[in-house]
């Protein structure tokens, strides 16, 4: 039996935000996305609905940034990712999904601290160049996204700390991003079905959000194609800022509330 009118008064914006997200405008509408959807279902049901929704606009982004994207920056953040989610799906029972969301956020929040900082460096002349790949960063901020997007759908922010400073043209950077998250959801399926946490029932509400999803997909997609650069790069890092700040204040409310 599908859910009431109450419950897709809620699920539908929830999933408009996760939907522009996936169209490439940044993280932290998609972080908004379980907790909105959280006030009409448990936290964990809400993350069970979100997935199967996530990949469909997976899908259809994929298709809209076919023909962008950065191959070495997606081969060298892969294999760490892989092992995030191992450890991720190992540790599932114990894992302190608050403290975590705590120390993610909060290591964002610098990160956009040092980009403006670098912005005031930049003004006085001192021009900061993109960063080369480098792989042993790779591997942990990858791992970090992987184990970060299996326990709190919060894999984004990592992502954003090892690419953001390569600099890369903001469709290649967006390609990227997109490739990166369908393929850690696509494989964070199957540890989904042996935890439990996807069931028919879920499945079948997921599926009558899905052209919510995917339509906003699109219209993200379409607003980013039309960003330039310079505005791009600032847009990006103040969205980081907001999904940064939105972990740390989940984190500290949870973790206030349970002493």
């Amino acid at each position: 039996m599908l859910p009431d009118f109450h419950f897709y008064a809620i699920a539908i914006p929830a999933v408009l935000l996760v939907g522009f997200s996936k169209g490439g405008m940044g993280e932290a509408l998609s972080l908004m996305g379980v907790p909105l959807l959280s006030v009409a279902v448990s936290p964990v049901q809400a993350a069970a609905l979100l997935l199967p929704i996530l990949i469909a606009a997976d899908l259809v982004s994929l298709w809209m940034w076919r023909q962008h994207g950065d191959t070495k920056t997606l081969k060298i953040l892969l294999p760490g990712a892989l092992i995030g989610i191992a450890i991720g799906w190992a540790t599932a029972a114990y894992v302190p999904r608050d403290a975590l969301r705590l120390i993610i956020g909060t290591i964002t929040i610098l990160f956009v601290l040092r980009y403006v900082y670098n912005i005031w460096r930049t003004r006085r002349g001192i021009i900061t160049p993109a960063k080369p790949q480098r792989p042993v960063q790779a591997t942990f901020f990858g791992a970090f996204a992987g184990y970060g997007s299996f326990v709190a759908h919060a894999g984004g922010p990592p992502f954003q700390i090892y690419a953001l400073p390569l600099k890369l043209p903001p469709r290649e950077y967006t390609g990227t991003i997109v490739r990166f998250f369908a393929i850690l959801n696509a494989i964070k399926l199957i540890p989904y079905f042996a935890l439990g946490q996807l069931d028919l029932s879920n499945l079948t509400t997921s599926m009558t959000l899905f052209p919510i999803a995917m339509l906003a997909t699109v219209a993200g997609a379409w607003v980013v194609r039309r960003m330039q650069p310079q505005v791009f790069y600032p847009f990006m890092y103040a969205m980081a800022f907001l999904a940064g700040s939105k972990l740390v204040y989940d984190g500290i409310i949870v973790l206030a509330a349970t002493h």
